[in-house]
């Protein structure tokens, strides 16, 4: 393989981009750890408002937790999912030539509903690092095509 063989670029398009959503996984969790012991990260500006939170029981769970336990649960599943997510394309990144076809693809279609995630319901920072990720997905695929 040379070094500007399109299977090693398109590799290191799938681990860049699978390294970008990990790194952004990453941070959600720790971030989302650190606000356990000290809120100010993933939490209102308003400290009432976590209170608020912390007393008021979610609806589906009849009492069986509050809205701040429920957030807190959110935070840390959705880091799960960003890192399974990086470790795919990480891993079809470290298997190029033997990966489904399907993969890729697969890569672009989470990529993309993450992007519009980020765009409609997230911050400037996440958006601008999904939208790389999801990128990278992209380029890889379609110089894959070739």
């Amino acid at each position: 393989m040379s070094p500007k063989s399109p299977s090693l670029v398109v590799a290191t398009l799938l681990i860049l981009g699978g390294a970008v959503f990990g790194v952004l996984g990453g941070l959600h969790a720790v971030y989302t750890l650190l606000d356990l012991r000290d809120p100010r990260r993933l939490v209102p500006v308003d400290p009432a408002v976590r209170v608020a939170m912390a007393h008021s029981p979610l609806g589906i769970s009849r009492g069986g937790t509050d809205v701040w336990r429920a957030w807190v649960g959110f935070n840390f599943s959705h880091s799960l999912g960003l890192l399974l997510f990086a470790a795919l394309a990480i891993g079809a990144g470290a298997r190029v030539e033997t990966i489904s076809g399907a993969i890729m693809p697969a890569l672009i279609l989470i990529g993309g509903v993450y992007l519009v995630l980020a765009l409609l319901y997230w911050f400037r920072t996440p958006a601008i690092g999904v939208a790389i990720g999801a990128g990278c997905f992209l380029a890889a695929w379609i110089l894959s095509l070739k």
